[in-house]
């Protein structure tokens, strides 16, 4: 195979099964250029080669009995935020620092299934808290394209590792935006699946009502194949739904006759830079020029989306980050005079400054005399965002808007919060109500790539894989990788 670290896993999966190569040569393949590239890269947390080739063995055995499945055999990364038993999850934290857990996420257990081979942990923003990966505590990561420019947050490591040879595929985590605004950023697909289409249990929980898993991936068929393996109903998760899922290859090249677009004009305008939205509107001519029909959708209320986030998300975190007091696991301050000024202590020193803005700015929200005035208010909003995508969707099967309002930025060159917040414009509405929305290459400015979002209706996966297949086999963008 040439270029083997840039193939696709769907070819990478032919390959294994006309024997050109086995999963243990993929796999050393993949360490050998991690151990190689990835020191100026950042993109794993922790490397797991014992893991890999123990699992590459067993998926070569299995292909030899004519007992493979499409991600037999294929090495992979998981984002740090997913707990895998007996391997370090530190989700970037200090809290977190040496923590095994002693239970697979359901997606860990599903892709082990399938045959995988799990080459390491990525590298992340601290409990999925960022838009640039450079909250991470242990290290930053930086974007295979631009080492000075970061690959965007806050499954920067994993966009990083699929962008650069390093995997030929991950699973990040998107609260915001965290899988299509790096997948942007980085050159490759990204998918935000459906809320409740793969299973949570095992994700360790950042925002739970707006937390999703999903596929960083080269090409949008790639995207397809790992949603089937780890999409489906699961009962350890209360927020799973009931249903059995397509197979989300069927119909990818079926083309985008007749398919209605709708153009967001809210997000080409202020605050999106000029060449990415140029990018945007060629993208959607070529679309047009296959058949689709594209005219103009108004979304006034989901610009509030930015907002609502920023109470919602840090309302659940205050919540769901109670749980690290330095008693039963992680970090522990044993140098404070007493209970309450050890667990004071623990948590100033064991999170990082992002999180604890988030954990005070929740905590506030939710507090006796502001609860109504926000948190309410903020949930009543959601409400009127989720009304507006279901009308619009009444109008058109798909929404079209950039990922990112500007392509990669240096590392360090956003310090003010509220503007780094505001990178996550573009992707937040879709999780603020709940629907689906993947991430394709569509061009470049300056040598960074720009990504187009499709955002679709609950459950319709297959339409927005379709719609994006047929641009990213109408384009060049996919082809492109870093040289590194």
């Amino acid at each position: 195979m040439s270029e083997l670290h840039y193939q696709t896993v769907t070819r990478m999966s032919r390959a294994l099964a006309e024997r050109e190569v086995s999963s243990a040569e993929l796999t050393e393949a993949h360490l050998e250029r991690i151990a190689e590239l990835d020191p100026g890269i950042g993109a794993y947390l922790a490397v797991t080669p014992d893991t890999a080739r123990a699992q590459a063995a067993e998926a070569d055995r299995r292909i030899a009995q004519g007992d493979a499945g499409p991600l037999t055999g294929i090495p992979l990364q998981l984002k740090d935020n997913l707990s895998t038993r007996g391997i370090a999850t530190t989700c970037a934290s200090l809290m977190l620092e040496g923590y095994t857990p002693p239970y697979d996420a359901t997606v860990t257990t599903r892709l082990a299934n399938a045959g995988g081979a799990l080459l390491g942990k990525g590298n992340m923003d601290e409990f999925a808290m960022g838009s640039s990966n450079e909250t991470s505590a242990f290290k930053t990561v930086h974007n295979p394209w631009d080492l000075s420019r970061v690959p965007g947050g806050s499954s920067g490591g994993p966009a990083a590792a699929v962008a650069a040879g390093l995997a030929p595929y991950s699973l990040g985590s998107d609260t915001g935006g965290s899988i299509r605004q790096p997948a942007a950023l980085c050159g490759i697909v990204g998918l935000k699946p459906t809320y409740g289409l793969v299973s949570r249990f095992g994700l360790v929980a950042f925002a739970s009502s707006l937390d999703q898993i999903g596929p960083l991936t080269r090409s949008v068929e790639d995207a397809a194949v790992v949603l089937n393996a780890i999409a489906g109903y699961d009962p350890l998760d209360s927020t799973s739904i009931p249903a059995e899922p397509p197979d989300y290859t069927n119909g990818l090249q079926d083309g985008v006759q007749g398919l209605r677009i709708g153009v967001v004009p809210e997000y080409l305008g202020d605050g999106i830079d000029p060449t990415v939205a140029e990018s945007v509107k060629a993208a959607l001519a070529v679309l047009e020029s296959q058949g689709a029909v594209v005219e103009e959708v108004a979304l006034p209320t989901s610009r509030a989306a930015l907002a609502v986030y920023y109470i919602l998300a840090p309302s659940e975190c205050s919540a769901n980050l109670a749980r690290y007091d330095g008693v039963k696991y992680g970090y522990s301050d044993q140098e404070a005079d007493g209970m309450w000024a050890a667990l004071d202590a623990t948590r100033r020193n064991g999170f990082g400054a992002e999180v604890r803005r988030r954990i005070l700015m929740g905590a506030y929200a939710l507090s006796a005399g502001y609860y109504d005035a926000y948190y309410k208010k903020a949930q009543q909003v959601r409400t009127l965002i989720r009304r507006e995508f279901h009308d619009a969707f009444q109008r058109v099967d798909v929404l079209a808007l950039p990922t990112s309002p500007t392509t990669a930025f240096e590392i360090g060159g956003i310090v003010d919060p509220i503007v780094m917040h505001a990178n996550d414009i573009c992707t937040i509405p879709a999780n603020i109500a709940g629907i689906p929305g993947i991430s394709v290459p569509c061009g470049f400015s300056d040598g960074l790539p720009i990504g187009l979002q499709l955002l679709g209706p609950h459950l319709s996966e297959p339409t927005l894989l379709r719609a994006a297949y047929a641009y990213e086999q109408a384009s060049e963008w996919h082809d492109r990788h870093p040289d590194l």
